[in-house]
């Protein structure tokens, strides 16, 4: 599965986790970001977060995102697959996040 397909597959799983549960969707509403995901040795990725659901999803550089995501695939792989962890990969220097405070604690809502 490429990077791709893989994106299009998590943005599905979140938006259908979302709607089965309530209290996320009222912890995300009101919630717009945009999310930038770069895979350094493939390209970039972004997608909205807008009324508690995952939209947009484009492969396309965007001029400014509220939070970006940065690994490899071979990381991306490995945290999709819960080979590893983010916080394993974060010390590990394998995943940068920039963005708010506030933006990185959403990112773990987003996993």
């Amino acid at each position: 599965m490429t990077v791709e397909e893989t994106l299009v597959s998590l943005v599905d799983r979140f938006n259908r986790h979302a709607q089965r549960t309530p209290a996320m969707a009222e912890e995300l509403r009101g919630v717009e970001r945009t999310i930038r995901i770069r895979i350094t040795d493939e390209g970039s990725y972004a997608v909205d977060l807008s009324a508690g659901r995952l939209t947009n999803l484009r492969t396309a550089e965007v001029p400014k995102a509220d939070l970006t995501i940065t690994t490899d695939v071979a990381t991306f792989d490995g945290l999709v697959k819960k080979e590893i962890g983010p916080m394993k990969a974060l010390v590990l220097r394998k995943l940068a996040i920039d963005g708010s405070l506030e933006d990185k604690l959403l990112f773990r809502k987003l996993l």
